[in-house]
């Protein structure tokens, strides 16, 4: 039996985005590889089985524990895994799963290959990638993101991980410049290659039907317009980063704010508000609780026309019920991804370039809107603007979407090749 780990993608953050990379991946080698035995290390302790039905298939794998903790005497430490090298005798359970893998995919959460969230976090995303190599496995860069880097000795570390790992892929044409910028004269045409994000091929799944009267009303009142809207709690919930951390010249709660009562009041729209990160609602990343700060923005009679999906969905339930809209803007880039990949018209509220790159796979660069850039009445009056233009750029999206869900479909064919020995 094959044994295949994958890296950088716990299925137990609570981020929708980084929940939905796995299950792709998981999804996509095992329907390739049926027997395959897929490890994907997380954040839980030890070793444990789980099983996942998708498309009326069940698909079961192995969870491994994997943790910066200083905590050396934890076996999911990185410090238990790195001294389990020296003294092979502790048979660390993280190490032993990756000795005994045909290949370990890494995807670093899709975007955090980079230097910007400080020393821990590089090490977590770069000691994983470093023991594979160290234990002379084949390491397989899914498609993401790389750079930026701040520190010349990062860099250095982040350019030796590309350049002696299996293949590398990056998640759209702005990402693989990045990575050939990083590589240099290094570049191998035949390992380091441009592809799309995985979460294109994430199966969509319908929920249970009396699970969510907010669901109901979605599938029942279907004589207006639906628009979707994520609300990112990493910004809204703390507006003095988004000008100090991130650069931003637009009020995002104001505009958020702004664009709601814009459509409900100069349309006959109705509004499903869709969190991605579900945290605690005291937790600033609580994409749910920012969305109940914006209904409280509201009036009495716009709220009748809003929902709120506020039950704890998966990603591919979540992913099915954004299918179901008529035009969707997020902020968290795999809400969108689950949009655009549903050929549901879509605008993105980006602080980040990682974004305009998804979109131009899609030919839709044009909905993704900066706050650093704009200030908040330009924000607002281009999302409203893509609302207002949602027909067209679903038809511009049907005729892009197809050769972008064919590449996702063939770069999963080669990575699952690859995990064989193509």
């Amino acid at each position: 039996m094959t044994r295949i780990a994958l890296l950088g993608a716990a299925p137990d953050t609570g981020n929708l985005g980084v929940n939905a990379l796995s299950r792709s991946v998981l999804f996509g080698i095992s329907k390739r590889l049926p027997e395959s035995e897929f490890w994907i290390f997380d954040n839980g302790r030890g070793v444990r089985r789980h099983q996942l039905d998708l498309e009326q298939q069940r698909f079961e794998y192995h969870l491994c524990g994997l943790s910066n903790s200083r905590r050396f005497y934890r076996r999911e430490s990185l410090a238990h895994m790195r001294l389990s090298t020296l003294l092979p005798g502790l048979k660390n359970p993280g190490i032993e799963v990756i000795k005994r893998a045909r290949a370990v995919l890494d995807i670093s959460g899709g975007d955090s290959f980079t230097d910007l969230y400080g020393d821990k976090r590089f090490e977590l995303i770069c000691r994983p990638k470093q023991l594979v190599l160290q234990q002379q496995r084949p390491l397989i860069l899914l498609p993401q993101t790389y750079g930026p880097f701040r520190s010349t000795r990062r860099r250095a570390i982040a350019r030796d991980i590309v350049r002696c790992c299996h293949a590398a892929w990056a998640r759209d044409r702005h990402s693989f410049e990045l990575l050939a910028d990083l590589l240099g004269g290094d570049i191998d045409r035949k390992r380091h290659k441009c592809g799309v994000d995985v979460a294109f091929l994430l199966p969509a799944l319908r929920p249970a039907e009396d699970d969510s009267s907010a669901l109901q009303t979605l599938l029942t009142e279907r004589d207006t317009p639906w628009a979707g809207l994520n609300v990112s709690g990493l910004i809204y919930n703390n507006p003095h980063a988004a000008t100090a951390r991130y650069g931003f010249n637009a009020d995002y709660r104001a505009a958020v704010q702004q664009l709601l009562q814009r459509i409900l009041r100069k349309s006959d729209a109705r509004v499903m508000l869709v969190p991605h990160v579900h945290a605690p609602e005291d937790h600033e990343e609580s994409d749910l609780a920012a969305s109940k700060h914006v209904l409280t923005k509201l009036t009495a009679t716009e709220r009748e026309r809003v929902i709120l999906l506020d039950h704890h969905y998966s990603e591919s339930e979540i992913k099915w019920a954004i299918a179901q809209l008529d035009w969707f803007c997020g902020t968290r880039m795999h809400s969108t991804i689950a949009a655009l990949s549903s050929a549901v018209p879509t605008a993105t509220i980006s602080y980040s370039d990682k974004a305009r790159g998804v979109f131009a796979s899609c030919d839709q660069e044009q909905q993704v809107f900066d706050p650093r850039a704009l200030d908040t009445a330009e924000l607002v009056d281009g999302v409203f603007e893509s609302f207002c233009r949602r027909s067209a750029l679903q038809q511009s999206l049907r005729q892009s979407l197809p050769a972008v869900m064919a590449q996702a479909r063939e770069q999963m064919d080669q990575i699952a090749m690859s995990c064989i020995g193509d």
